[in-house]
Parts: C-alpha cells; structure tokens; sequence
C-alpha cells in the first residue's frame, strides 16, 4: 500500500463526497479507490467510512485520521515546492478559489502571477463563500477570494489580505443612444431597481444576501423574474431579455464589450462590501503560496484591482 497515494484518495473522498467522482478526479477505477481505502481501514484498524448505498460519511476515527492526511499531504507538498525550486523561482500547484463574483479579478491575478513565476501552476476554482471557507479551514484551499467579512469568528487562523470594495450596479439594456460598447449611467435608488423585473443570484449566495439586505434598507423586498447560481447567465438574461440585474464593479467590468448596454451606480442606501484574498495562516507558508501573497500586496497589482473592481 502507497500511504501518500492512499491518503490522496482519502482526501478526494472528502472533497467530492462520492466514491465514484472521487475516482474520476484522482483518474482511478472507484474499486481501486475504494480498495485503498479499505487498506487503511485494516492498517489503522478501525472503520474509517461510513458505508450503505451510498458514501455516507466519515466515522469519528476516520475524520481525525482525514484530518492528519491532509496535514500530511500538505507538507509533503511543501517539501515538494522546497526541492524543487527557490524563494526566486517557486515550483508547484496552487489551487485558488474565489466567490463568483469575484472570478474576474481572480483570473487577472492567476494569469499575472503565472507569467511572474512560469513554475506555478494555478488551478482557479468558483466556490461558494461556506465553501471557500470550509476549504481554508480543512487545507483543501491554497488560498481564497471572497468576502472579508464572514472571518470574523471563524475557527481556522486566517490571513487577511484586502483588495477592494465591492459597489453595486443595475445593468440594464441602454435607452437611446448605445455607442459601441456598455455605458455606464446615472445612479439609480435601489427602490426604483425594484421596481423592474430582475435576474438575481440564489438565495444560496453570500451575494444574494447582500443584495436582499440593500433592498429591506431601502424598506423593499423583491422576489426576482429569474434566479441562477451563474454569472454568466445573469450577464446574458440582460442581453438577450427583458430583465434587468443587479452586478459588483467586477463583473461590470467584463460586460464593458456588451454594445447596448448600460450600468447605473445603486445608491440609497450606497453599498461597499471589502473582498480579500485568505490564506492559512502559518509558521511556514509553501513557496507558492508566498509568490502569491507577494503580488496580492503588490501596489502595481492593487492599481490595476481598482481599475478593474470599481467601474
């Protein structure tokens, strides 16, 4: 038995809560998987799954032995970054997540970061505010974007990195002339954003809950035309309908190409929610993780943030 290779399949296990996705993603027949798990079952000896029809947990003994698997896996991973390259020129994977909203800046930083230092290899995953959270908190996440706020009282030790705020507008199709790609209006009240028929995020997002609480500030409560749990399609339900929608700057940002429409500042009440980048906090950092937090405190970085986050 491979323990670290064992431990991997654990770990997957955990991650995607299903024997047979999780045998996709480690690229293993689900007997294999589930094989190798039931190795370290006879190793340790004790049960370490919950088994029926379906996966169906962990035992008490087996979330402190995933627990250790992860600390495992992870300084192998930093061992791994160690040998391979320096502090000058890191070497290694580096899974992001970021709130969707916050996908535009994500893939920015990604793609600067990967020029910067060619050795990483950024995987950037869109993932939902608890589960950006529960990422940090088991190790599964390098780093995170999202909202700064949902850290206080969190249990895991996390750095706060600021980036920007995060400002509301109405997208709606323009009224009269377009030009050539989206122009952005006079503000709008938030009460008058009601009044039109809207495609929102899901009651699921952290976003949504934003948004619903700008509307009861403004003594509101909207039930939308349309609900999705996609960005794009909150993009596209304005292009091609008779919807409206409600965006932060960065994703006003992306819509800028999009002729014939036009992004109106909400006010009354004016929003701002602070996003930052996460990361676990520790003694020792993998040389991945500090080449990213080196450009995310960046000034050149955090200008071209503002420039891109604000509208």
């Amino acid at each position: 038995m491979n323990l670290v290779v064992s431990l991997k399949y654990l770990v997957a296990l955990d991650d995607h809560r299903h024997f047979g996705r999780a045998a996709l993603a480690c690229h293993v027949t689900q007997p294999a998987l589930s094989n190798a798990i039931r190795a370290l079952e006879a190793s340790f000896g004790t049960a370490i799954v919950k088994r029926g029809r379906n996966f169906g947990g962990f035992t008490v003994e087996g979330e402190r032995i995933l627990a250790s698997a992860r600390r495992i896996l992870r300084e192998q991973e930093l061992l791994q970054q160690d040998l391979a390259g320096s502090a000058e020129h890191p070497r290694g994977q580096l899974l992001i997540g970021a709130v969707p909203t916050a996908m535009p800046i994500a893939a920015r930083f990604a793609a600067i970061l990967q020029d910067r230092h060619p050795g990483i290899v950024p995987t950037l995953r869109s993932m939902s505010s608890i589960e950006l959270e529960t990422g940090l908190e088991h190790l599964a996440l390098d780093m995170a974007l999202g909202y700064a706020e949902r850290t206080e009282g969190s249990p895991a030790r996390l750095r706060i990195v600021p980036q920007y705020v995060e400002r509301y507008y109405l997208l709606r199709k323009a009224r009269g002339t377009t030009g050539t790609g989206m122009q952005v209006g006079p503000p709008v009240s938030w009460a008058q954003a009601a009044d039109l028929p809207l495609c929102l995020l899901g009651a699921e997002m952290h976003n949504r809950t934003i948004v619903d609480g700008a509307f009861a500030a403004a003594g509101i409560q909207v039930s939308p035309a349309i609900e999705t749990n996609s960005i794009l399609a909150l993009m596209l339900s304005v292009v091609a309908g008779r919807v409206c929608s409600v965006m932060p700057g960065a994703l006003v940002d992306v819509a800028l190409a999009q002729p014939g429409i036009e992004a109106l500042p909400l006010e009354a009440p004016h929003i701002e929610v602070p996003i930052a980048f996460m990361v676990h906090e520790t003694d020792r950092q993998p040389r991945t993780v500090e080449a990213a937090l080196a450009l995310a405190e960046d000034p050149a970085w955090r200008q071209q943030v503002e420039r891109h986050a604000c509208c």
